[in-house]
C-alpha cells in the first residue's frame, strides 16, 4: 500500500477521533443483583453498602431480601432510601420503645403495626410490581415449612411478613397463610436472583463469624453516672427484649433471653453458610453477627459507616481479580 499525504492525514484524524472518544466516553455501569440478609439492626449496614455501590458505578437492577434485608431493600427499590436513612439516623432508644405496640396474644411480643404505619407515612404506599427496581421479599410459611417469595402486591405487606421474627413480632397472615421471618429458613436468599441478567450477584450475610468487640460510647444515653433512672430502665428493657453480650459481662452470665438470641443467631449463621456454599454468589460481604444487638437501631450511624467500609474492602479490587467482564 502506498501512503499519500491525504491518506496519512485521514489515518491520523481517525486515530485521534477514536482515542478522544475512548477517553471521554463514560465507563459503562456494572449491573448488580443484590441479596440482603437478615439480622435486625445489623441490617442498617445494607444502607452503607448500597451507598458505596451507587457511588462507584454499580447499577442495582434487582433486590432479594429477608427480614431487615427486605425492609431496607424494599424501601430502596421504592426510591426512598435517603428519607429512611435520615429517619433512622435520628432514632433514639426512647423512640424504639414507643414503636413497640405490645401484643396480648401468644404469637409474639409486638404487633408491628406502629412501625409499619410510620414507614408507610415516610415512604408511601407502593405495589411491588410497579417499583422501578425488581424486588422480592422472602418469608417463611410456618405450617408448610417452606420459603415464600413475595414479588407482587403491597410493598409493606411483603415487608411485614418478612420481618416477623419468631417470639418478637406476631406472625403475619398473608392471603390466608401464616408467615414468619424469612431468615428462619434462608437468611441470605440468593435463589430469587438466579434468572437475573446482571453482571454480578452480591450477597450480604449478616450472620458472619463473631469478632472481638470493644464497647463504644452510646450517642443517645450518657455514661451510667450521668444517666437518668428513666434512661436506665429503657436500656434494661431493650436488653431483656434482644440481649447482646457486653464486653464487661462475665462469660458465665447466660440468661434465658441471651441463650435464645444467640442460639437463633448461631442457627442462622449455619444456614447462611450452607446456602452460600450451595449457591455461591460472585461476591459475599460478611458482617459479624455480634457487631450489633437486634434492636440497637440507635447505632445507625455506626452501622451505615461499617457497611460502606465493608463494601469498599470487598469490591474495590474487582477488576484486578478479573471478576468483572
Amino acid at each position: 500500500m502506498t501512503w499519500t499525504w491525504w491518506s496519512i492525514r485521514a489515518f491520523a484524524a481517525q486515530f485521534f477521533l477514536d482515542f478522544t472518544m475512548e477517553e471521554t466516553m463514560p465507563t459503562q455501569e456494572k449491573t448488580v443483583s443484590l441479596v440482603l440478609g437478615s439480622g435486625g439492626a445489623r441490617g442498617l449496614t445494607h444502607i452503607g453498602i448500597i451507598q458505596w455501590l451507587e457511588e462507584n458505578g454499580y447499577r442495582i437492577q434487582s433486590v432479594s431480601g429477608c427480614s431487615m434485608g427486605a425492609l431496607v431493600g424494599g424501601i430502596y427499590a421504592a426510591g426512598k432510601l435517603d428519607e429512611f436513612q435520615q429517619w433512622v439516623r435520628a432514632i433514639s432508644k426512647l423512640d424504639i420503645v414507643m414503636f413497640l405496640d405490645i401484643s396480648f396474644t401468644r404469637g409474639g411480643f409486638v404487633k408491628g403495626e406502629k412501625i409499619i404505619q410510620a414507614l408507610k407515612e415516610l415512604v408511601g404506599e407502593h405495589l411491588i410490581e410497579e417499583l422501578p427496581i425488581s424486588f422480592t421479599a422472602v418469608a417463611t410459611d410456618l405450617e408448610r415449612e417452606k420459603e415464600v417469595w413475595i414479588h407482587t402486591g403491597p410493598l409493606f405487606d411483603a415487608i411485614r411478613a418478612s420481618i416477623s421474627l419468631p417470639f418478637f413480632f406476631t406472625p403475619y397472615k398473608y392471603h390466608g397463610i401464616t408467615l414468619i421471618d424469612g431468615g428462619v429458613l434462608n437468611p441470605v436468599p440468593i435463589a430469587p436472583t438466579f434468572h437475573d441478567a446482571t453482571d454480578l450477584t452480591i450477597a450480604v450475610n449478616l450472620g458472619g463469624p463473631p469478632i472481638p468487640i470493644h464497647e463504644k460510647p452510646d450517642k443517645n444515653v450518657q455514661e451510667t453516672s450521668e444517666s437518668t433512672p428513666f434512661q436506665e430502665k429503657i436500656q434494661q428493657f431493650l436488653s431483656r427484649l434482644a440481649p447482646s453480650k457486653r464486653p464487661d459481662e462475665p462469660e458465665d452470665n447466660w440468661g434465658m433471653q441471651r441463650i435464645a438470641s444467640q442460639s437463633f443467631d448461631a442457627m442462622q449463621g449455619t444456614i447462611a453458610r450452607q446456602k452460600l456454599a450451595a449457591y455461591p454468589p460472585d461476591i459475599v460481604i460478611e458482617i459479624a453477627r455480634n457487631i450489633c444487638g437486634t434492636l440497637e437501631f440507635h447505632r445507625a450511624d455506626e452501622m451505615i459507616a461499617l457497611g460502606y467500609e465493608k463494601a469498599q474492602k470487598s469490591l474495590s479490587n474487582l477488576n484486578e481479580k478479573h471478576i468483572l467482564p
